[in-house]
C-alpha cells in the first residue's frame, strides 16, 4: 500500500549534499585553526551539524506532518545562518578580507555546483572543493565555506517557500488524511449501493405477492404476506 505522502529522499537534495560538505569543512577548519578548548568550536560544529541533520529529519517527517517538516527545515536554515556569522566573525576579528560575492574567487566556488552530478559520492563532491577547503590559508577556507553556506541558505529559502505554498493549497497531513478517509468511505458506499440493487427481488416475477391483506379463500381468514427474497411466508 502506497503512503499518503512521500517522504525521505534527502540524500538526493542538493541542499543536503552541500550541507554535508559544510559540516565536514567546519569540523576540519576548527581542528586546524581554532583552539579546541574554545566554546566557539563547539558552537560552530553543532551549528553545522544541525543544518545538515534537520534537512534530513524534516524530509523524513514529511510523511506525517507538514508543520514538523517546515519547522525542521527552518531550524536548518537558522543554524546555517548562525554558522555563517561565526565564519564572518573569524575573518573580521583577525582583520582578514571577506570575499566580495562577485569576486573571481567567490564565483569560482559557486560555479562548482554546476559540475556536481547526482550519482557522485560525498568524497567525489568534496574533491571538487578541495582546492579551497583543504587550503593551508585560513581565509581561503573560511571564505569558500561562506560561499557554500550562502548557496545552501538560498536553496532552503526556496524549499521553505514551496512548503508554505503547498501547505496553504493542499493542507496539512491531518487534512489530507481526513479527505482520503472521506473519499474511501464514498467509494465503499457506492459499491454497497450497487450490491444492494443487485440483491433486490424482481416484483414482476410470478409467485411474488405485493402489499398486505391477501385473503385465503378456503379458510376465509385474512392473512398477510412477508416477502423474503423470492419466498413468501404467510402469517396468520
Amino acid at each position: 500500500m502506497s503512503r499518503l505522502r512521500a517522504s525521505g529522499g534527502y540524500r538526493h537534495l542538493r541542499s543536503f549534499q552541500a550541507a554535508t560538505i559544510i559540516y565536514d569543512a567546519t569540523v576540519w577548519f576548527c581542528q586546524r585553526f581554532l583552539d579546541p578548548r574554545s566554546r566557539t568550536v563547539d558552537q560552530m560544529v553543532q551549528a553545522a551539524r544541525s543544518g545538515r541533520q534537520n534537512i534530513a529529519e524534516g524530509t523524513r517527517a514529511a510523511a506525517t506532518s507538514s508543520q514538523t517538516e517546515l519547522r525542521l527545515v527552518n531550524v536548518a536554515r537558522a543554524s546555517l545562518e548562525e554558522l555563517l556569522l561565526d565564519y564572518e566573525d573569524f575573518l573580521r576579528h583577525r582583520r582578514l578580507q571577506q570575499w566580495d560575492p562577485d569576486s573571481g574567487e567567490a564565483l569560482a566556488v559557486r560555479d562548482v555546483a554546476r559540475k556536481i552530478k547526482e550519482d557522485q559520492t560525498d568524497q567525489q563532491q568534496w574533491a571538487l572543493y578541495a582546492i579551497w577547503l583543504e587550503s593551508e590559508d585560513a581565509p581561503v577556507r573560511a571564505n569558500a565555506t561562506i560561499c557554500l553556506i550562502n548557496q545552501v541558505n538560498f536553496l532552503l529559502d526556496q524549499q521553505i517557500a514551496a512548503l508554505e505554498k503547498q501547505f496553504m493549497t493542499e493542507g496539512g497531513y491531518s487534512e489530507q488524511l481526513a479527505a482520503a478517509r472521506l473519499a474511501e468511505r464514498s467509494r465503499n458506499k457506492k459499491r454497497s449501493d450497487r450490491s444492494d440493487r443487485s440483491d433486490r427481488p424482481n416484483s414482476r416475477l410470478p409467485g411474488v405477492w405485493q402489499g398486505h391483506g391477501a385473503t385465503d379463500s378456503k379458510k376465509g381468514n385474512q392473512c398477510r404476506t412477508v416477502v423474503l427474497g423470492l419466498f413468501e411466508l404467510p402469517g396468520l
